[in-house]
């Protein structure tokens, strides 16, 4: 026998919440698939290495030139586009 009220809670279709737990789940099951990418990690560790490269070769930026701005803009933007590439759907 089921207290009053169990039998209720045990027969109703899913809550709009339960649902949406289940989706966000599902959704940080997808980015942690996508980050432990071979080729996702591969490039997100490249293009890191290659903006610390850029302060490491020269630290102070007043002796910078175009071509040190132009490199840091460079591993700067492969590093946004592999961010951004987690929250894109495939």
């Amino acid at each position: 026998m089921l207290w009053p009220g169990v039998f209720d809670l045990l027969t109703q279709p899913e809550s709009t919440s339960t649902m949406q737990t289940t989706e966000s789940m599902e959704s940080q099951n997808g980015l942690l698939k996508k980050i432990t990418r071979v080729d996702w990690l591969g490039q997100t560790i490249a293009s890191s290495c290659w903006i610390i490269s850029v302060f490491v070769y020269e630290s102070d930026t007043s002796l910078w030139a175009t071509g040190d701005w132009l490199q840091l803009a460079a591993a700067s933007s492969w590093f946004i586009a592999n961010v951004a590439s987690l929250f894109t759907s495939e």
